[in-house]
């Protein structure tokens, strides 16, 4: 790396260069190779050009503007230190969006669950109705096979949209499905058509009895999350329960691969109070099936947010706090 003396650690580049800030330290552009060359730019001083390559080069190179060392690394919002990749990319937001965001506190501020409910709902100027949503990172490592995350909750006020509903069953539990409002219901002729390229429903029940039939249908169920699984609850002798739980509001949840959570809370036509109460189901939820290899914090952040809107950055240790709200 090229060491950049007297210079702020905070950087703000154009497309086409990737800069990692460490101790004062300008590491590469784009690709990671050394002997590309850029050219820094202090703030309110002249162009100055680091370089293994040629001049020519270097000239060729867009300028980068470091920032005044005066800047406070802990006041500046995280998307502000570094806001491009290799492809350059930046996000740009639209001026409904920025107009929404004037409403909320940012990104690193701490705020209690109700009072984030309602900035996120103030938030929802779009034309549809759009969904509350919860993002959360937790301090879990997806590599180990006890750190995994993967359960189910069923939300007090329902997750306000209308759910599909598949069962996998023979004999007497057929009817039964049908009766308790399964939208579909059969064993062999289910599985034939499934596999023939049938999916138009959101979630599918199994019994275990139909679980060997189910496992060819693993390259057609599996990329869409619809495959069956006992942690989830979509593997059960108890069809009439099963049905009625997810249809009334059942929701799972699981670890992704970069240690992220995403549920859906509701609605953005719901009572903050409704929306307080399925969140906290879904916080006690997560919390009561914490793995057993959970090392350090748990809750390392946790957002609200409905769907076209900026989101809220949740109190975490308020809101486990909290025991009047179910």
């Amino acid at each position: 790396p090229y060491s950049v003396p007297n210079f702020s650690p905070v950087a703000f580049c154009r497309p086409g260069c990737i800069i990692m800030m460490a101790n004062r330290t300008l590491l590469t552009p784009a690709g990671g190779r050394m002997a590309c060359a850029f050219k820094a730019t202090p703030a309110g001083g002249r162009t100055v050009a680091f370089t293994k390559a040629s001049s020519r080069r270097a000239n060729m190179l867009p300028p980068l503007r470091v920032a005044s060392p005066d800047v406070d690394m802990d006041e500046l919002e995280p998307e502000a230190v570094v806001q491009t990749q290799a492809t350059g990319a930046v996000k740009h937001r639209s001026r409904r969006y920025k107009d929404m965001a004037s409403k909320t506190p940012g990104r690193v501020v701490d705020v209690e669950a109700l009072e984030a409910i309602e900035m996120v709902l103030s938030t929802a100027s779009t034309k549809f109705t759009e969904t509350v949503e919860m993002h959360a990172r937790m301090g879990l490592d997806p590599k180990y096979s006890d750190q995994q995350l993967r359960a189910t909750v069923s939300l007090p006020n329902g997750t306000g949209k209308t759910l599909r509903v598949a069962v996998l069953t023979q004999g007497d539990n057929v009817a039964l499905a049908t009766e308790n409002g399964a939208d579909y219901a059969g064993a062999e002729d289910l599985v034939d058509k499934i596999a023939g390229g049938f999916l138009e429903f959101d979630k599918l029940i199994a019994t275990p009895d139909m679980m060997p039939k189910v496992a060819k249908l693993g390259r057609v169920l599996g990329p869409r999350g619809l495959m069956p699984n006992p942690k989830a609850g979509t593997v059960t002798t108890d069809i009439a329960s099963a049905v009625k739980d997810f249809k009334g509001g059942k929701v799972e949840y699981r670890l992704d691969k970069t240690g992220n959570v995403h549920v859906t809370v509701g609605r953005a036509d719901f009572k903050p109070q409704s929306l307080l109460q399925n969140l906290k189901a879904i916080q006690m939820s997560i919390d009561s099936n914490k793995p057993p290899g959970a090392k350090g914090v748990y809750w390392r952040s946790c957002y609200i947010c409905t769907t076209m809107g900026p989101s809220v950055k949740i109190d975490m240790l308020a809101l486990q706090k909290m025991t009047d709200v179910m």
